[in-house]
Formats: C-alpha cells, sequence, structure tokens
C-alpha cells in the first residue's frame, strides 16, 4: 500500500502554516484510526496546519495521494471525511490563480495549488467509483467532486442525471447543484445541462425539494436572466414543501440536539469570560442549516442580490412555511437582508415576531435574537415580545431567567434583551432579577442601560456589581466594561462614587482601558459627579495617555475649566491620543481657540479619522471663518473611508447652511438603497439616514 511509502517523502523539507510539516505522515495515520478520537485530532490537525484556513502548501499538495488511497480502502473508518478533505484541498486550489505564484509562511515561492490540481485531475476517476459507493457520506463529497475535477463535462453530466432517481434527498438535491456546476465551467455542457434543469424545474411529478433546486440553479447558470416568474415560482414550491417530505427526523430532538450542550446554570470554564464561551456557542448554533432548502434558498438570494422587494416576497413566504426548518433559518436570511438593505420592512419584522412561540423555544431565541439585533427596527414586534416575555414568567415561573431547560433559558433571555433594547420597562422585573440572583447577570447588563427610565433602581445595582469587580484578574475585565458602559448610558451621577472606585481599583492593577472607560462615563454625568474630582485630577498628568486624555475630558465636564485642560489637551494632539483630545476640544467649544492653529495643521494628518475629529473641533471653537476647510476636509475622509460617515454627518448637521457644500453628497447617500455607515449597523445607518434627512430639511 501507498501509506507504508510515506516515511519515503522528504516531509522535512515542506513547511505548512506552523513550521516543518515533519507531523504531516502520522496526521495521514492518525486518519486511518479505528479510535474515533485520534481521527477527530489528526483531521483537526492536519486542516489547522497543512490546510490552515484553506492554504494549500506543498505538503498539503504531497499528501493526496495518500488521501485517494485513504478514501479508496474499505478500512479506512470514516472515508466520508477524507474525501470531504480532498474535496476542499481541490476547491480551494481551482479558486487560486493558475498562473499564480504564491509563498509559504517562510518565504518560499509555491505552486503547490497547481501540484494540487495536477494530482486530483489524475485521479479523476476515484470520484465516478465513489459516487456509487453505498456509504451516503462517501458519495455525497463525491458528487461535487465529480463535476469539478471530471474531465468529461458530457460524462459528468450524464452520470449525474444517472444519479437523480433512487438517491436520498442530500443527495438528489448536490446532484441538481452540481450539474449547474459543470454548465458553469464547461461550456460545451451549458446549453443541454439548462435544458434539463428547465425540465426538470417544470417537471410536476418530481417533488417539490427538487424542483426548487432546479429552478435555483438554473438562475444560476445564467443570473442575467432571471425573469420575474422565478420568485412566484419559488414561493409556489415553498408552499408544497411539509415537513414530512423532507424525510427528517422529529423536530424537537433535531432542534435540541442543534442547541450547543451546555447545560443551564453551569459557569464557564475558570478564567474564561462567559461572554467569550457564548460567543462560540453563537458560532456553533449559526453554523447551523435545519431544512435541505436552506443553500438553495440562500443561494436564489444572493442571485436576486438589490432585488429587494421580490427578496422580501420570498422570505415572507420563508417566514410563515408549514416546516419548522425553514422558518428557522429564514430568520437569519431575514436578519440580513434588513441589515443590508434599507427600505420599509415592517412586514418582515412583524413575521419574525410572529416566531416567537411558547411552544418552540428554540425557534422563539433565534426571533428574539434577531429582533434585538435590529435596533429601532424592532419596533413592529415589540407588543409580540412583551407579551412572550409575560407567557413564559407565568408559565415557568419568576425565576424563568434562570430556567433549568437551556432552551427555555435562552428564549426567555433573548426575548427580555429585545424588549430591553426597545427602551420597555416592561422588561425590568427580568433584568433585575438576573442582577440580584447572579445567573446570567452579564447579559442583563449588555442590555440594562437602554432602560433609563427605571435608572433608580438599576443604578444600584450595577455600581455593587462593580464593586466587587477583581481588577487583580484580567478575565474580569469585559464584565467592568459591560457595566461601565450601562451606568454611563443611564446616566445617573448617583453612580459616581462606584465610578470612582473603579477607576481607583483598575488604575492600582494597571487596568489602563477599564480605568478611562470609568473616566469617560464619569465625564458624562457632568458637575453632578464633582465628588470625584479628587480621583480624576491626578490621572491628567498620568503616564499612560489614554488615562491621562480621559482624565483630562473628565475635568473639563466636572469642572468647566478651560484655561486648566486646553494647554494639556493641545499638548495630547501631539500624542496617539491626538482623536480623544480634538473632540474635547470641540466640546470646549469658542474658549479653546488657543488650539485653533494646531487644529488646522492637523487637518492634513495622514489618518482620515484623525481628520474628522480635528474637522469637528475647528468647527466647534471657529464656527463660520473655519466652514470650508471643515467640510472640504469631511467630504474627502467620508469618500475615503465609509465608516467615518456618522461622525461627518454629525458634525455637517449642526453647520446648519455653512453644510450647503456637502448637499449634493448628502442627497446620494439618501437615494442608496443598499445600507451604509460604520460596520454597516442597522443603528448607525438609521442615525445616518436621520442626519442626512435634518441636514436637507435646512434647505
Amino acid at each position: 500500500m501507498m501509506i507504508n511509502e510515506i516515511d519515503s517523502v522528504d516531509w522535512e523539507s515542506m513547511g505548512h502554516a506552523y513550521g516543518p510539516a515533519s507531523g504531516v505522515p502520522g496526521w495521514l495515520r492518525g486518519m486511518a484510526s479505528a479510535d474515533p478520537g485520534t481521527r477527530d485530532e489528526a483531521f483537526n490537525n492536519f486542516y489547522g496546519a497543512a490546510h490552515h484556513q484553506g492554504d494549500v502548501y506543498p505538503c498539503t499538495a504531497a499528501s493526496l495521494p495518500f488521501l485517494f488511497e485513504l478514501a479508496d480502502s474499505p478500512a479506512t473508518p470514516d472515508r466520508g471525511s477524507v474525501i470531504e478533505l480532498v474535496l476542499s484541498i481541490g476547491r480551494e486550489s481551482l479558486d487560486m490563480d493558475p498562473e499564480g505564484v504564491y509563498f509559504t509562511p517562510d518565504g518560499t515561492e509555491s505552486r503547490a495549488h497547481v501540484d494540487a490540481l495536477a494530482v486530483i485531475d489524475g485521479r479523476a476517476e476515484a470520484f465516478v467509483r465513489w459516487v456509487r459507493d453505498p456509504d451516503p457520506l462517501v458519495r455525497r463529497p463525491a458528487i461535487e467532486g465529480l463535476g469539478l475535477f471530471l474531465g468529461d463535462g458530457v460524462r459528468a453530466v450524464d452520470m449525474l442525471r444517472g444519479l437523480l432517481a433512487g438517491s436520498g434527498m442530500v443527495e438528489r438535491l448536490l446532484v441538481v447543484r452540481t450539474v449547474a456546476t459543470v454548465a458553469l465551467r464547461d461550456a460545451a455542457v451549458h446549453g443541454a445541462a439548462a435544458g434539463w434543469l428547465d425540465a426538470l424545474a417544470g417537471d410536476a411529478a418530481e417533488v417539490p425539494e427538487v424542483r426548487l433546486a432546479a429552478l435555483v440553479h438554473r438562475a444560476r447558470c445564467a443570473p442575467g436572466e432571471i425573469g420575474d416568474a422565478v420568485v412566484p415560482a419559488a414561493v409556489g414550491l415553498l408552499r408544497r414543501i411539509t415537513p414530512a417530505e423532507t424525510g427528517r427526523e422529529d423536530e424537537a430532538s433535531c432542534r435540541a440536539g442543534a442547541e450547543p450542550d451546555v447545560a443551564a446554570g453551569l459557569g464557564p470554564s475558570p478564567g474564561v469570560p462567559p461572554q467569550i464561551t457564548a460567543a462560540f456557542e453563537d458560532l456553533e448554533r449559526d453554523g447551523r442549516a435545519h431544512a435541505p432548502t436552506t443553500s438553495l434558498l440562500e443561494a436564489l438570494h444572493t442571485l436576486l442580490d438589490d432585488r429587494v422587494p421580490e427578496r422580501t416576497v420570498l422570505l415572507a413566504e420563508q417566514l410563515c412555511s408549514a416546516d419548522p426548518g425553514v422558518r428557522y433559518d429564514a430568520i437569519r436570511m431575514t436578519r440580513e437582508l434588513i441589515g443590508q438593505w434599507r427600505g420599509d420592512h415592517t412586514g418582515l419584522v412583524v413575521l419574525i415576531g410572529g416566531c416567537l412561540l411558547p411552544g418552540d423555544a428554540y425557534t422563539t431565541a433565534a426571533a428574539a435574537e434577531a429582533l434585538g439585533s435590529l435596533g429601532p427596527l424592532g419596533e413592529p414586534a415589540r407588543e409580540a415580545l412583551a407579551s412572550y416575555v409575560e407567557v413564559a414568567r407565568a408559565e415557568h415561573g419568576p425565576r424563568v431567567w434562570a430556567a433549568r431547560d437551556r432552551l427555555v433559558r435562552r428564549a426567555h433571555q433573548e426575548a427580555v434583551r429585545a424588549l430591553a433594547r426597545l427602551g420597555d420597562l416592561r422588561a425590568l422585573p427580568c433584568v433585575l432579577a438576573a442582577l440580584d440572583e447572579g445567573a446570567d447577570a452579564w447579559r442583563a447588563v449588555q442590555v440594562a442601560g437602554h432602560l433609563a427610565g427605571a435608572a433608580g433602581d438599576l443604578t444600584p445595582r450595577l455600581s455593587r456589581l462593580l464593586a466587587e469587580v477583581d481588577f487583580a484578574d484580567a478575565s474580569q475585565s469585559m464584565s467592568a466594561h459591560a457595566q461601565v458602559s450601562a451606568l454611563r448610558e443611564l446616566a445617573d451621577p448617583a453612580a459616581a462614587a462606584a465610578l470612582a472606585g473603579a477607576i481607583s481599583a483598575a488604575v492600582r492593577e494597571e487596568q489602563w482601558h477599564t480605568a478611562a472607560a470609568a473616566l469617560n462615563a464619569l465625564a458624562s454625568f457632568g458637575p453632578g459627579a464633582a465628588l470625584a474630582l479628587g480621583v480624576v485630577r491626578p490621572l491628567a498628568d498620568a503616564q499612560d495617555l489614554h488615562v491621562r486624555a480621559a482624565a483630562t475630558a473628565a475635568l473639563w465636564a466636572l469642572e468647566g475649566e478651560a484655561a486648566d485642560v486646553v494647554p494639556r489637551l493641545v499638548e495630547l494632539l501631539d500624542t496617539h491620543e491626538r482623536d480623544a483630545a480634538a473632540e474635547v476640544l470641540g466640546r470646549i467649544g469658542p474658549a479653546a481657540a488657543p488650539a485653533l492653529p494646531r487644529l488646522r495643521t492637523v487637518l492634513t494628518a495622514g489618518y482620515e479619522w484623525t481628520r474628522v475629529y480635528a474637522a469637528a473641533a475647528l468647527w466647534e471653537i471657529g464656527g463660520t471663518a473655519e466652514a470650508p476647510a471643515v467640510v472640504e476636509t469631511l467630504l474627502e475622509a467620508w469618500a475615503e473611508n465609509d465608516a467615518t460617515s456618522n461622525h461627518v454627518l454629525a458634525c455637517l448637521s449642526r453647520m446648519g447652511p455653512a453644510a450647503r457644500p456637502a448637499l449634493p453628497r448628502v442627497r446620494e447617500e439618501l437615494m442608496l438603497l443598499r445600507r451604509s455607515g460604520r460596520f454597516r449597523s442597522i443603528s448607525n445607518d438609521e442615525e445616518l439616514q436621520a442626519a442626512c434627512r435634518t441636514i436637507t430639511a435646512g434647505f
């Protein structure tokens, strides 16, 4: 067997993502182990190093002959995973420039992707054998490999069409997709393949899932020719799909299995912030599809792109599907559409609210989480959220926030959090219970700041939690930051003492970023936090520049003595904290006039964000005389980096008539359908549009 020749390869002369490839032969042997743990470790190591993030190294290409042999051997316990690895290497190699020269981590030139394709192409007949294998886990990746690597496109299409009858649903959908893949890579078969897909889509005797696949992949073959009939046809087919036709197991058990296996009430691993643990759980959850048609519908949405009205019709049908899996996956797709495109999404938001069902905690959690991410656009679902929270408390008791059933627990928490983000005080009893009892309190802290109307109840509790933080433990910094942020949002000066204590403790443990965050929170209270001046004033001379800048800003907010802070801020303009310094100078206004000469020079800085902060400060301090340079700088920065848009528009909005030269660009922004602004956040983009409307209304 070739695997016995593995040591004849000079692996030591090759490298992977983390150094010499001497471990590769052991990983290849491990893939053939009878022990599942050994196999998992071998695959993980290979993917993590020899195929790191899809990279193809010389050792990756050199592994392929052995991988083909493993996949062919009946003695290999997990042949399907081996073929999936071969397929992944092949796909990545196809995506690379065939004429390009790449470099390994040690700087060596490499054309390993060409070598890898040569090996796969030379062994492409293996895919012909594998697609007939009795094991469906072998057949599935082999189907895609057949379409990508069998040189004769006519033969590939004929073979694929022959596989359609008698296969399981997953394989049948793969066959249809792969026929389209062959059509796209081989012009000689494009017409025949497209015709077959057309006929299959219209075959009333075929099951709706396969017809839907044919419809979508026919559109994929010619995306420029998608007509008005495609979406209505897709909707009609979706209406014919029922859970029984999918052949899946019991839905409830499927969903329970899809939820990360974290028992309610158990804390995170020692030293790991609970926010990090939850983030990994979210990644695991988000990577799952719950219906065979999910990838088809995702592909159709990608093809439709900016045809938002048609996509909205399609999503509305998905959200109302009789198949719970289709509904569940539609929530994420709807969230993505709303996050990418502007418009009136009220109907879709209401339909997501309709997925808040007491009898389906799994779907409810996803729906509530999506609504919480929509910012103000979640408003149409407010009453649905409040109703769900009330029903859950009635059914499971006032301690449902900490319910033992992990699905019920998560669904309730996400609904409460989404309701709180709308500023709805009906979320308050649950938030208070979480803060008092400690179970997943960090989740409540994250939304407490939105309930400003209940600051009297929330501020003492958040202050207590902040006082309990051990600043010597770096793993608690995320919690401390969240508590500080919530106190800042509540804007209750009663938190000043707790923040002052946190500042002292953070400085003592050299937790500079936490100290600066608490200083900024204090500054937001203004003179109402003057009792903390004894803590703040010495830090205006701190060695850490981040803390020094925050303390100087707090001095101005608490005392209002421009003569004291302006020289300090001008000095900070020559440091990496000049953006923060410029922002405070702008808040001071005309009293910061001594800073004008230095701010004018900062307008030429290489970093666009620095220019934006300096320009805004110039306007606030110098007024109309500075307007031409300010508008020009803001527009240039906006063109250079769209993430500056919210700051740019906030300043232009304050400028009133002086912002007239920016009017064409502002109007152009309002005409855009795709969301823009910092990180394409929904809330930021809604603020951006509001600022644009304010500016245009002034002319």
